[in-house]
């Protein structure tokens, strides 16, 4: 019986995929832009573990990522070990641990993959490529508002013109809640509803709740307490707690700072966004472009992480999703990384000294050579160029005969001799 042949996609467990030349510069490009962007900023690297004991690793993750855990029996040591889901966890864990004695503020950047369950019939990637920061240390607007700008100017860097950063605080939410004396599961599905923006479903929910007016007329609003900066206006105008207020004033001191930064334009405010209640503890954001409807990057606040470990420091950070940047930015990326290699060098015969001597001195100048060790001909060694993104192709022949270098995109040759090039003379790649 044949057995059926299996497809690429056949081969890989759903979620995870192979990177061909073509994106794999893609994404290079990405990480190492945005490490760029992290350098300027004073951030240094890190690079936590690819596999951590379970039972640590734990301690840093919300509930919806503990779920999401890969983890297996470790056959040397006989404990569960796992596969990190995000690279913050091991960051405070590393800070706390190993870090504690460095002088604060702690400025660390990252690019990492990290693996997660998902829903098989969602169709999420399972790996992520992760390339992000943590500022550890700081309990102030200027370090939030310092996340942000770096979001943006990242977003920029990788060649992204419109874009939206949403930016919420969640203990806005957590002051309009602490007002309502809600059952449990009430209380969830007011929150679902809050995070979808169903304000009708919200309305519903509300209708029979023991609450009191204010506090109906606060958590209704926060469905639509999303837009421009005068968004803080319309909430000043409905919540009364003091929680809320306090968080609005963060808010404020962070757009004002921001303003400094000259972001504006890309700042939308959504009070209602309510993402990671049980890791956040204030200024949360989500960066997002056009025809993509996940966020290409996530982050904010998170003062009581590190403090799992055993090391309390306030803290903030945000991370990039590598691969959601790559299938939104497809199109300006294929622009700016379409690389070539400089020379293909071809020689017939036996004798390849020259070959090789030509190929060390051009790499040794800074230029990209291979040699066509592949036994054929001119012509075909001209296609293979082609069709491997080579500019030149460099025939030779004896060390007292010229050389012949053809220009690959349009068939135009020159000459040179073997002694100019020996000499150092590349005039022929400056074009």
């Amino acid at each position: 019986m044949k057995l059926p042949s299996a497809t690429p996609e056949t081969m890989l467990p759903r979620g995870v995929k192979d990177f061909l030349p073509i994106k794999a510069a893609k994404i290079e490009y990405l990480k190492r832009s945005l490490l760029e962007v992290f350098a300027r900023w004073g951030f240094r690297p890190i690079m936590p573990p690819s596999l951590e004991y379970f039972h640590v690793l734990e301690k840093g993750l919300g509930g919806g990522l503990r779920e999401r855990t890969f983890r297996f029996d470790d056959r040397q040591g006989g404990q569960l070990v796992a596969i990190p889901p995000d690279i913050t966890p091991q960051v405070a864990r590393i800070v706390a641990t190993r870090m504690r004695e460095f002088p604060l503020p702690l400025r660390l950047g990252y690019a990492g993959r990290v693996l997660r369950h998902a829903e098989q019939q969602t169709g999420k990637d399972r790996e992520i490529l992760q390339a992000g920061v943590e500022l550890i240390g700081l309990q102030s607007p200027e370090a939030d508002a310092e996340m942000i700008a770096m979001a943006v100017e990242g977003l920029k860097a990788v060649g992204a013109r419109e874009f939206t950063v949403d930016i919420g605080q969640v203990e806005f939410f957590r002051g309009v809640m602490e007002g309502l004396s809600l059952p449990g599961d009430l209380a969830r599905e007011v929150e679902t509803a809050i995070g979808h923006k169903d304000n009708s479903g919200l309305q519903a929910l509300l209708a029979n709740a023991p609450v009191s007016e204010q506090a109906r007329d606060e958590i209704s609003a926060l469905p639509r307490l999303f837009g421009g900066r005068e968004v803080l206006e319309r909430a000043a105008a409905v919540v009364k707690n003091d929680r809320s207020r306090r968080a609005l004033d963060n808010l404020a001191q962070v757009l004002n700072i921001l303003a400094v930064y000259g972001v504006d334009e890309h700042i939308t405010l959504d009070l209602g966004e309510i993402r990671g209640l049980d890791y956040h503890t204030g200024i949360i954001f989500q960066g997002f472009l056009p025809g993509l409807g996940r966020a290409v990057c996530s982050g904010g606040r998170y003062d009581n992480l590190t403090a799992r470990y055993g090391f309390p420091a306030p803290a903030t950070g945000f991370a990039f999703n590598v691969l959601n940047l790559l299938f939104a930015l497809d199109d300006v990326l294929e622009e700016r990384t379409r690389s070539s290699i400089d020379v293909l060098i071809f020689q017939a015969g036996t004798d390849k000294l020259l070959a090789q001597r030509l190929a060390r001195l051009l790499r040794s100048a800074g230029y990209s050579a291979a040699r066509d060790i592949y036994p054929r001909g001119l012509e075909e060694t001209m296609d293979y160029a082609r069709k491997m993104g080579f500019r030149y192709v460099m025939t030779l022949g004896r060390e007292d005969e010229d050389v012949r270098i053809i220009r690959v995109a349009d068939g135009v040759s020159l000459q040179a001799t073997v002694q100019d090039i020996l000499a150092g003379d590349f005039a022929f790649l400056t074009d």
